[in-house]
């Protein structure tokens, strides 16, 4: 029997629906690799007995003909999605060991669909990173490694590098993740994986532990546009439990995937091409170069607005954490230090709950919200989000997909990371736009760096163009003939 763990989503499930292996031996699979590869600290929290029972009910499910669209998949859970009974901490300590008595909307509608769990996967503490690095259970490491020194360890991107990671090192078939300013994106584009940040409002946010609410959304990584395209149509749906959520009907974007997109529109900004590696522009031109090829058309188009994006998000995202984090006072759940007074309490607790980039993104969000700074800067971010919806607006008048680099770079070592936050933070800048304006955005790998490093293409389209994005991530996919982590990783874990 081949390896299960490397098959792609779509190939696993017509694998189970023909009698070719059951869901506990794929299961199984994915849970001896997941321990084989504990150095990539990929896992939070392992779910392996409730897993292998899940898989036993698909099993069942199978033999009766009962099977669901996902029945006896194993996945791997963001560690910001509450799962019931089932630790949950969005990597942070002062969550603690807090087991969630509810299920997320997304979450619940995965198992609804037959999916199986395998465990929790780290990320950045309460979505705040873009390497992984700030968890409290530790840096999650990147299963690709440069060509020029298989020692060194590459960060997965973050705050999603779990998700990422896992997919990559096949010891989940696809997993969830979420995107408040890039972090589906990101961590897809260093790791050689699709990554799609969905309209915002697809995906219920209701029971994704909030950073910034007007701009979290969840969204799936996998090993290919199909499969990203499978997990989406489940993941996503209205939900009167989450008042952004949209009530639209949802397509069935991979049985609806075609790679003829001839006649498509698509628009090069030119704020874009500005700092980009060598490396990212030559992608870049091969990208165009795939595209023309399917029949497409291009047209030079201007978003005035781009350079003030991240200041943008920088306002506006820690604001809504510091609001959003202001329940952790060490009262109702998760960690408390006891103090002398009430305010004593709330201060230890936090000190030693956040960590340092938690801390200062709230310090940043509660100086903008203070009176004196609250219309001088919040306000004023606001009305620039406005002005950014307005530039993209006007775009997608005349073309219909956006095509730019996902990343300035590939990945960077843990030990390249750069220590000054504002640099960091520049990693988001092609990716926070589509947050501030509510769009779909979609990364799909195209090339490898001269260090063997994943690259990848981004594409952004109006709101709920999913299905366009899928079509058009396809185009790509074929033509770039990509070859993923499975045959990089024969090299190092044999």
């Amino acid at each position: 029997m081949t390896d299960l763990t490397k098959l792609t989503l779509a190939a696993a499930k017509k694998g189970l629906a023909t009698k070719q292996f059951t869901s506990v031996e794929i299961t199984q699979a994915h849970l001896d690799k997941m321990e084989k590869n504990r150095d990539l600290n990929a896992y939070v929290t392992d779910n392996n007995d409730d897993a292998i029972n899940a898989a036993k009910d698909s099993d069942a499910r199978y033999a009766a003909g009962k099977d669901k669209k996902l029945d006896g998949l194993p996945l791997g859970i963001k560690d910001l999605f509450c799962t019931k009974g089932l630790r949950t901490t969005a990597c942070s300590k002062i969550l603690g060991d807090f087991i969630p008595p509810y299920e997320s909307t997304v979450t619940q509608n995965l198992l609804d669909a037959g999916a199986v769990f395998l465990g929790k996967l780290n990320m950045d503490e309460f979505a705040m990173g873009s390497a992984n690095l700030t968890s409290a259970f530790g840096p999650c490491i990147s299963p690709w490694k440069p060509s020029d020194n298989a020692n060194k360890q590459m960060v997965p991107g973050g705050s999603s590098g779990g998700s990422a990671a896992a997919v990559a090192a096949d010891i989940a078939l696809a997993a969830t993740a979420s995107d408040t300013g890039g972090s589906i994106r990101q961590p897809a584009a260093f790791t050689g994986t699709v990554g799609i940040k969905p309209t915002y409002g697809l995906c219920s946010r209701y029971g994704m532990v909030a950073f910034a609410s007007s701009l979290d959304q969840a969204g799936p990584i996998a090993k290919t546009v199909e499969d990203a395209a499978l997990m989406l149509e489940v993941m996503a749906s209205f939900d009167i439990k989450d008042s952004t959520s949209m009530n639209v009907a949802i397509p069935s974007y991979a049985t609806q995937l075609t790679d003829n997109i001839k006649g498509l529109r698509i628009g090069i900004v030119k704020e874009y091409m500005k700092d980009l590696s060598d490396e990212a522009l030559d992608l870049f031109n091969k990208g165009i170069a795939w595209l023309k090829d399917a029949g497409c058309t291009f047209k030079d188009i201007s978003l005035p607005t781009t350079p003030y994006a991240l200041p943008t998000y920088y306002i506006i995202a820690p604001a809504e954490a510091s609001a959003n984090l202001a329940r952790y006072d060490g009262l109702k759940y998760g960690l408390r230090i006891e103090g002398q007074t009430l305010d004593d309490m709330y201060a230890r607790t936090r000190r030693e709950g956040f960590g340092d980039e938690v801390r200062r993104r709230i310090m940043i969000g509660t100086y903008v919200l203070s009176a004196g700074y609250f219309d001088a800067y919040y306000v004023k971010a606001q009305k620039i989000q406005t002005l950014i919806k307005q530039d993209f607006d006007n775009a997608f008048k005349d073309v219909d997909v956006l095509l730019t680099p996902t990343t300035p770079t590939d990945a960077f070592a843990i030990d390249e990371t750069p220590t000054d936050p504002v640099t960091m933070y520049l990693n988001d800048i092609f990716t926070v736009t589509t947050n501030l304006a509510g769009l779909p955005g979609i990364s799909v790998p195209g090339g490898i760096s001269k260090r063997g490093l994943p690259l990848g293409l981004q594409l952004i389209g109006p709101k709920l163009s999913e299905q366009t994005l899928f079509n058009t991530a396809l185009v790509i996919e074929k033509a770039a003939q990509f070859k993923t982590s499975f045959d990089h990783l024969k090299k190092i874990n044999g």
